[in-house]
């Protein structure tokens, strides 16, 4: 029996599937250890001796590393089937390692679709271990380590902010530094006209181009009424122009490019995206049985395999016809690219959307379809538009109606771009059309607008912050440190974002500098190639970075106390706002000189509108500790009669299934707002934030 150990146990399902007998598969369940949290400054470094880590089995992984020790002793081989990425390799060593495996020998399989045909041709063509990648990982995992713990602990003694990181701050700069160029904004007023024609039933809107031979820019209402003072009762047609225009499909999908075209299009958080990307990709019960219906989501490639591309040809021809089909764009190439991996694309052609729909719920396939029009489209013929212009003039005030024909719709006989083509009605030269609905409009110049997830996944990658497989994860950091969050599914940044983002960039502006931080990608890149030494790479970062943090830690300021604009009663001085274990309250500035603390005036509690059936005095509305409503007795202490007050949030909640073990989410509260935690706690600690909105209220 021969062992073959995953990372999730939906992968692991598919996989044993498709080898049968003579295997068994097993999963790690992601990462099975991690850095210990001890030594100086708990970073679990030994600093002297060339940044040695130590590691420590994760408490939650300690059954599964005993599970899978034993079954490693009674097999006769193990070979590991991480994913093909730097975590994943990441994973093969750790595994080697805790099960005391020969890192020499031990077969290592890469594949990038979970199907039949990819794993038994990776199971003919193992690998063994790339310690490169193993470095590359190993070293972004202690630089992220030491800036992380290090500049938490110290934002968290000065400013109360709950954490600091080499990639999560540089994307908070990035939403705070947006936010103010939206406050810096001045809105500037310019006017339009409208107007429109009737030819025959239709009609036509127009544009207003020039005057006096020269665009038009109207920037005040004057300039609009020396457009209508020109302007005479009827318009003449001056000139028509047809020209013959042709637009590409777009290439295949990346990990970015998914993120944000789902986003934009389905409104999906970004880990949502990721979460279902992972299940399509992992294997869905189909009527082949659990089948893998797209290749790994976490790539930055748009490169197709032959093998796929000359599938698809068949398809194409023969579903549309051979005019239909035009084959592989050139690559393009993407900021730290690597080409090891394909796009995301379907692992078989003959797997349709509608085919598929059967077995997927609404947001699989959706993300499905998504997947597959784009990267069959990508090889489809480019569409044919026949672009006409109408030029009309009213003395010296000049008008246009442009209209689309579709002569060829190639690629988006998929229907991937909604752009409207209307054509328009026959016009001939000198005709002439009464101005019809003539309007002036005033108008103010739009602040931009805030990013929206899928537009910061954009700039991640176009700077080359973070890597494909970490974009999901690090907004959903600075959204669960409550430096960020989602208002009408935009990003904005929070008082304690900007404050923590102003910090960091006046204390460490290297840290936060874009360059600096894409230089670093650059960096474990060429770990990962072999071209930089893992012990050299961190040196050279981490003898400048403590040299500045050691002067830094004495410079950096504490947040200032907000006041109240009152004085304390008891010596004078200003009272302000201060944060403790249950919450903010309001005490004298001049403690610990002066103790004084603002009592709140205690609210008489609300009735409920019943009587206790206990003593038969009036029943309450009052609140625990953690802050939540219950019903008691207004007799209280001398009766303890209490009811649960039931949550509608709670009982109302939207069904969600754990990203990382496929079990049922549970909406739970506590003192800090509502959240959504694994069933399986405390096996699986998977846990996400819930935004409470006026809909959820009012149920």
């Amino acid at each position: 029996m021969k062992l073959v150990i995953v990372e999730s146990p939906t992968k692991s399902k598919t996989i044993g599937h498709y080898l049968g007998e003579g295997y068994q598969v097993e999963a790690s369940v992601g990462h099975v250890r991690d850095i210990a949290i001890k030594g100086e400054g708990g970073l679990g470094i030994d600093i002297e001796h060339d940044f040695k880590p130590t590691y420590v089995v994760n408490k939650d992984k300690k059954d599964v590393v005993s599970k899978l020790s034993k079954l490693a002793k009674k097999c006769d081989e193990v070979i590991l089937a991480t994913d093909p990425d730097r975590e994943g390799e990441a994973i093969a060593w750790h595994l080697v390692e805790v099960l005391k495996l020969p890192v020499e020998t031990t077969k290592r399989l890469e594949f990038h679709e979970i199907t039949k045909s990819s794993i038994l041709e990776a199971i003919e063509s193992p690998r063994t271990l790339d310690m490169n990648i193993v470095h590359s990982q190993e070293s972004r995992r202690i630089i992220d380590r030491i800036i992380g713990f290090k500049l938490s602990k110290l934002l968290q003694s000065k400013i109360k902010s709950k954490s600091a990181g080499r990639v999560q701050s540089v994307a908070l700069k990035l939403v705070c530094d947006h936010e103010k160029e939206i406050l810096a904004f001045v809105p500037e007023e310019y006017w339009t006209i409208k107007a429109s024609i009737m030819n025959g039933k239709v009609e036509v809107p127009l544009t207003l181009t020039k005057l006096n031979g020269k665009r038009v820019d109207l920037k005040v209402e004057a300039d609009a009424l020396e457009v209508f003072s020109d302007l005479g009762k009827n318009v003449k047609v001056n000139n028509i122009n047809e020209t013959k225009r042709s637009r590409q499909s777009k290439e295949p999908y990346r990990t970015s490019t998914l993120e944000q075209d789902a986003n934009s299009i389905f409104k999906m958080k970004t880990r949502e995206i990721a979460s279902i990307a992972q299940q399509l990709y992992e294997g869905v019960e189909t009527g082949e049985g659990l089948v893998g219906l797209i290749t790994y989501m976490r790539t930055d490639s748009t490169r197709i395999s032959e093998s796929f591309v000359n599938a698809a040809k068949d398809y194409i021809i023969s579903t549309y016809g051979k005019e239909y089909y035009k084959g592989q764009k050139r690559v393009k190439d993407v900021k730290l690219q690597q080409d090891a991996h394909e796009c995301i694309r379907p692992t078989s052609v003959e797997r349709t959307p509608e085919v598929m729909r059967p077995y997927l719920n609404d947001k699989q396939f959706k993300l499905y379809k998504l997947i597959y029009n784009r990267t069959v489209g990508s090889l489809m013929s480019d569409e044919e538009l026949l672009v006409t212009t109408v030029n009309f003039i009213s003395n010296h005030t000049e008008f246009e109606a442009k209209g689309n024909v579709i002569s060829f719709q190639g690629y988006n006989i998929l229907k991937l771009d909604n752009e409207e083509k209307d054509k328009l009605p026959e016009f001939k030269l000198d005709e002439e059309y009464e101005l019809l609905g003539l309007l002036k409009d005033q108008h103010y110049t739009l602040p931009p607008a805030r990013y929206s997830e899928g537009k910061l996944v954009k700039l991640m990658e176009e700077y080359g912050i973070g890597r494909p497989s970490t974009y999901s994860s690090t907004i959903q950091n600075i959204i669960h440190r409550l430096y960020v969050k989602i208002e009408k599914g935009s990003l904005l940044p929070t008082e304690q974002g900007i404050l923590t983002s102003n910090v960091l960039s006046k204390y460490f502006p290297d840290l936060m500098n874009i360059e600096y931080t894409a230089e670093m990608e650059v960096n474990l890149d060429k770990v990962q190639t072999g071209e930089l030494s893992e012990i050299k790479l961190l040196k050279d970062f981490y003898d400048p970075f403590i040299e500045h943090f050691d002067i830094v830690k004495n410079e950096i300021y504490k947040e200032p106390l907000k006041t109240t604009g009152e004085k304390c009663p008891d010596c004078g001085a200003d009272l302000v706002i201060r944060h403790g274990r249950y919450g903010e309250f309001i005490s004298c500035s001049n403690y610990p000189t002066c103790k004084f603390v603002k009592k709140e005036k205690k609210q008489e509690p609300t009735p409920v509108g019943r009587d206790c059936p206990s003593c038969g005095k009036p029943l309450v509305y009052r609140k625990n500790k953690k802050g939540q409503t219950f019903i008691g007795c207004s007799n209280f202490p001398k009766c303890k009669y209490i009811e649960a007050e039931e949550d509608p949030i709670l009982k109302n909640a939207p069904k969600k299934v754990c990203p990382d073990c496929g079990a049922d989410m549970i909406l739970r509260s506590s003192k800090r707002g509502y959240f959504y935690g694994c069933a399986h706690y405390p096996k699986c600690k998977h846990i996400e934030p819930y935004e409470v909105n006026k809909e959820d209220e009012s149920k």
